[in-house]
């Protein structure tokens, strides 16, 4: 496993690339779908971001977002939106997540994959999937079946003590899934967001007896999750978003030389 330090003085370019090519053709792992050479061959960007709830994943996707031309796939977003509506995925969905448990892994992927396949021709970071070794089996066959690959699999390592004392300021706007924190990321306007100046609330789940028992859910499929991809697994630790992204964006603009820069503002 390769890691991003607080202050990680060496490149990635040296380290990265071998470390995901030596890999690649690995069925054992399912890692068949790494690839060293995306980037540079036309071939699309297919990101996954693993990590804790709370870890900033959405933060950093939404950094990457306004960077790059690039999509992201939320699939607590997917889900937010279920929710919403009030299908029967989303009745499930709600009561599971307010005891703070995993969603079983096929209603997951009812979301999942019509959402990668309706991005097939973009390039993309998916965001929450897979969580469990089971999943990541399943995102494997579903991409090889269409012959895609995934290309970076980072990891953020922040402490479970930091994420809920950072998931008690949390405020999200619930129709993008845009993210704030009144300490590490401050939305201009004091509970407005800074896109469409609409008001931006908690969600129920945040509760902090809820979150500490979700962490113990996550470290408890975390571990052979990780392990699924070992070799091919980047992690970035730090305590805020602000400490991982120079490490973050580094490794991405190194993987993708090619991967076409934003010009023109995100639409909401």
């Amino acid at each position: 496993m390769l890691a991003y330090p607080f202050s990680a003085a060496r490149t990635a370019s040296s380290r990265f690339g071998p470390a995901l090519g030596r890999w690649s053709g690995c069925a054992r792992r399912g890692l068949a779908t790494v690839s060293k050479d995306d980037g540079q061959d036309g071939k699309k960007m297919r990101m996954i971001l693993l990590g804790a709830p709370g870890a900033g994943k959405g933060t950093l996707s939404d950094w990457l977002l306004e960077r790059y031309e690039i999509d992201t796939i939320v699939v607590g977003q997917l889900l937010r939106n279920e929710i919403t509506r009030g299908t029967r995925l989303g009745q499930v969905a709600e009561r599971t997540m307010k005891q703070g448990a995993l969603l079983q892994d096929e209603l997951v992927l009812e979301v999942v994959q019509p959402a990668i396949e309706a991005k097939k021709d973009k390039d993309w970071i998916l965001d929450g999937f897979p969580r469990k070794k089971s999943q990541a089996v399943l995102l494997d066959e579903m991409l090889g079946k269409t012959g895609d690959e995934l290309n970076l699999v980072a990891s953020l390592k922040v402490p479970d003590q930091v994420i809920i004392e950072r998931i008690e300021d949390r405020f999200i706007h619930l129709p993008s899934g845009r993210t704030y924190n009144r300490k590490f990321n401050p939305p201009k306007v004091a509970g407005k967001d800074d896109v469409t100046g609409e008001p931006l609330s908690q969600r129920p789940d945040d509760d902090p007896a809820i979150v500490r028992k979700r962490l113990e859910s996550f470290h408890h499929e975390n571990d052979p999750l990780l392990a699924h991809y070992d070799g091919a697994l980047v992690s970035f630790r730090g305590k805020t978003s602000k400490e991982i992204w120079p490490h973050l964006s580094k490794a991405v603009e190194e993987r993708f030389p090619n991967l076409p820069r934003r010009t023109t503002p995100r639409s909401p």
